[in-house]
C-alpha cells in the first residue's frame, strides 16, 4: 500500500528524482503565453475592422464577416488542441506548438502590415481612388489568420489545465493553490485585455500598425522561448490515448448489453485497476446510481470470462463514470451560455448608446472618451473583483465552508449569473433615462452595466472553468477548457440569433437608437437570463459531484472524496 501511495505522489509530481517540480515557480513562463495570445488577438480583434477598412480597403460588410469567422473559428479550434493534449502529445508539446504557429501567423499579419507590396495602395482622392486588395494580398491575410487561430485553439485549452496541473491534487496545501491559480490565470488574462484596448489599440491608431502587431509578436517569441526554457521545471501528465473513443466504447457496450436485467449490486460490476491506471494517477471514480443504463457495459457475461474482454463489449466503472460525468455536466455548461450572450451587447448597442452620450471627460473639458474605451471599466471591474475575493471573501468563507477554495464552484457561478441578470436590467433602465431625458446626458451613466458585467464575468467565468477542470475526468481536462471556449462562441451565436430576431419581428433596434425601443432588447435578455438562473438553481440542486476514491497516506487506507465538494 506505502508502495502504491509512492508511486501515485511520484507521478503527480512529475518523478522521484529528488527535484520537486511543478509549483508557483512555473507560473510566469505559463501565464505568459496566456498573456501573450490575449494581447495579440485582443488588440486586433478590437481595431481589426478598422484595419480592414483603412489598410485593405475592405468593405464593411465584408470586413464584420471576416471578423466574425476569425473569431467563430478561434472559438472552435480549441477543441481540436484539446484533443491533440489529451490523447496524443500532452499539454507540454501542444503549447509550444500551437505558440511557433502563432508566432508564425502574428510574424507575417505584422509583415503584411509593414510591407507595402501586401497591401493596396493608398487612397488620394481622384489621383489614385481607393484599390481593393487583391487576391493574394488577401490570401496572405486569411492563411495569417488561420495560423493564429489554430495557434490559439492550442493554447487556449490547455494552458489553464496545464498550469493548475502544477499543483498536486494529493497534497492539501497545494490543492488550495489550485483554486487560487484559477483567480490568478483570469486576473493575468484581464490584465492582458485591458493593456490590448489601451496601450495596443492606441499604439495601432497613433504610431503605426507596424508597432501595433510588432509588440504583441515579440513578446509571443519571448514567451514561448521562456515557456520551453522552464521544460525541466514542469510537473506533466501522460497522454493517455483518445478519450473519445473510451466514451464511444461505453456506449456501444451498454448498448450491446440493453437486453440484460438492471445492476442490482455494484460490487459485481467489472473493475480493472491495472487497465485505468494512466487515466486515474489523482484518484479513481466510483460507482454512482445515476444514469444506471450506462452500468450493463460493466455486467461480465459468460462470453466476456471465456475470452480476452474487449472495451466494445466489456467497460470498466471508471471509464463508466467518466461518461456519466460529461453527461451531468452538459446542463450546468449550457446554464453558462446566456452569459455570454448578455456581455456581448457592450461591444454593440452598448457601443451606440455611448456614441449618443455625452462623452466628455468633464464640462470643461474637450477630450472625449472613445466608445470602445467603456469596456475598460468591465475589465477594471473584473479585476477588483477578482483581487477581493481571492484577498478577503475566500478566507472568510473558508472558516464558514471549510472548502479550500472558500464557496464552491456552483455557488460561484450562480451569483455570477445573478450579477449578469441585474447588468442587463441596469441597462433597460439607463436607456430609458438616456431617452427621455431633456438633454444629452454622460456616458458615465453606462458605467454601472459595464461594471456589474465586469463582476458576473469574475464570477460566472472563472466559476465554470472551475467546475469543468474539477469535474471532467481527470483524462480530459483540455477537453474541459475547451468547452469552457464551446460555451463563449455559443453565447456569441444566441446572441447574434436573438438581435436577429427581434430586430425581424419587432420595431425595437432601428437605425435611431433615439426612436427605437433598445430597453426591451435589454429587458428580454434580463427575463431570459432570470428563466436561466431558476433553471440554473434547479440543476445546481440535482447534480451529483463526482466521487473519487482516492489514497491517503494519512489514513493508510483509500477513502472516497466527492470532487468539488472536498466531502
Amino acid at each position: 500500500m506505502e508502495g502504491k501511495v509512492e508511486d501515485i505522489a511520484g507521478a503527480l509530481s512529475g518523478g522521484r528524482d529528488g527535484k520537486k517540480k511543478g509549483g508557483i515557480k512555473t507560473m510566469p513562463f505559463i501565464f505568459g503565453n496566456e498573456v501573450s495570445e490575449k494581447l495579440a488577438v485582443v488588440g486586433f480583434s478590437a481595431n481589426m475592422v478598422s484595419y480592414l477598412t483603412e489598410q485593405l480597403h475592405m468593405p464593411v460588410a465584408k470586413a464584420a464577416t471576416t471578423l466574425t469567422n476569425f473569431g467563430g473559428t478561434a472559438s472552435l479550434t480549441p477543441l481540436v488542441g484539446a484533443f491533440l493534449a489529451d490523447a496524443c502529445i500532452g499539454r507540454f508539446w501542444t503549447i509550444a506548438g500551437a505558440s511557433f504557429i502563432y508566432l508564425i501567423g502574428m510574424t507575417s499579419l505584422t509583415a503584411s502590415a509593414v510591407l507595402p507590396q501586401f497591401r493596396p495602395p493608398q487612397c488620394a482622392g481622384d489621383v489614385h481612388p481607393c484599390e481593393a486588395a487583391s487576391t493574394w494580398q488577401l490570401a496572405v491575410l486569411y492563411i495569417s489568420l488561420l495560423l493564429a487561430a489554430l495557434g490559439a485553439g492550442g493554447i487556449r485549452p490547455c494552458v489553464v489545465a496545464f498550469g493548475a496541473e502544477q499543483f498536486g491534487e494529493a497534497d492539501e496545501k497545494e490543492r488550495e493553490k489550485t483554486w487560487q491559480f484559477f483567480n490568478w490565470y483570469y486576473f493575468c488574462m484581464g490584465v492582458s485585455m485591458l493593456m490590448a484596448v489601451t496601450v495596443v489599440v492606441y499604439i495601432q491608431d497613433n504610431v503605426g500598425w507596424g508597432w501595433g502587431l510588432g509588440i504583441p509578436t515579440a513578446a509571443m517569441g519571448i514567451s514561448l522561448l521562456s515557456f520551453v526554457a522552464g521544460y525541466s521545471m514542469y510537473r506533466q501528465a501522460k497522454p493517455a490515448g483518445s478519450p473519445f473513443t473510451r466514451l464511444v466504447q461505453v456506449g456501444v457496450a451498454a448498448a450491446r448489453k440493453r437486453r440484460l436485467p438492471p445492476v442490482v449490486e455494484s460490487d459485481v460490476l467489472y473493475e480493472n485497476d491495472e487497465l485505468d491506471k494512466p487515466i486515474s494517477l489523482a484518484g479513481k471514480l466510483v460507482h454512482t446510481s445515476s444514469l444506471s443504463f450506462l452500468d450493463k457495459a460493466a455486467i461480465v457475461t459468460e462470453q466476456d470470462e471465456l475470452s480476452q474482454p474487449s472495451p466494445w463489449r466489456l467497460s470498466t466503472v471508471h471509464r463508466i463514470e467518466e461518461l456519466k460525468s460529461l453527461i451531468r455536466m452538459a446542463p450546468i455548461w449550457a446554464a453558462g451560455i446566456l452569459v455570454i450572450t448578455a456581455a456581448a451587447q457592450q461591444n454593440t448597442f452598448s457601443l451606440q448608446q455611448a456614441r449618443l452620450m455625452d462623452r466628455r471627460l468633464s464640462r470643461s473639458s474637450s477630450f472625449l472618451v472613445p466608445p470602445g474605451s467603456m469596456t475598460v471599466f468591465t475589465m477594471l471591474s473584473m479585476l477588483s473583483t477578482i483581487s477581493l475575493y481571492d484577498r478577503l471573501l475566500v478566507p472568510i468563507a473558508r472558516r464558514l465552508t471549510g472548502l479550500d477554495r472558500g464557496i464552491s464552484f456552483l455557488l460561484r457561478m450562480g451569483l455570477g449569473f445573478a450579477l449578469s441578470a441585474a447588468a442587463t436590467l441596469v441597462a433597460g433602465l439607463v436607456e430609458v433615462r438616456r431617452r427621455r431625458a431633456a438633454s444629452v446626458i454622460s456616458v458615465f451613466w453606462l458605467v454601472p452595466q459595464y461594471a456589474l458585467f465586469g463582476a458576473a464575468e469574475a464570477f460566472a467565468s472563472i466559476g465554470h472553468l472551475e467546475f469543468f477542470y474539477d469535474q471532467a475526468p481527470e483524462s480530459m481536462r483540455s477537453t474541459a477548457a475547451a468547452l469552457f471556449w464551446l460555451s463563449i462562441s455559443a453565447g456569441s451565436y444566441v446572441s447574434s440569433m436573438v438581435v436577429a430576431a427581434v430586430h425581424r419581428y419587432s420595431g425595437w433596434l432601428g437605425d435611431d437608437l433615439n426612436k427605437g425601443r433598445l430597453e426591451l432588447l435589454y429587458w428580454l435578455i434580463t427575463g431570459m437570463q432570470v428563466v436561466n438562473l431558476g433553471y440554473y438553481v434547479l440543476c445546481a440542486r440535482c447534480y451529483t459531484y463526482k466521487p473519487v476514491r482516492v489514497m491517503s497516506e494519512k489514513r493508510g487506507g483509500e477513502r472516497v472524496q466527492a470532487a468539488g465538494n472536498n466531502v
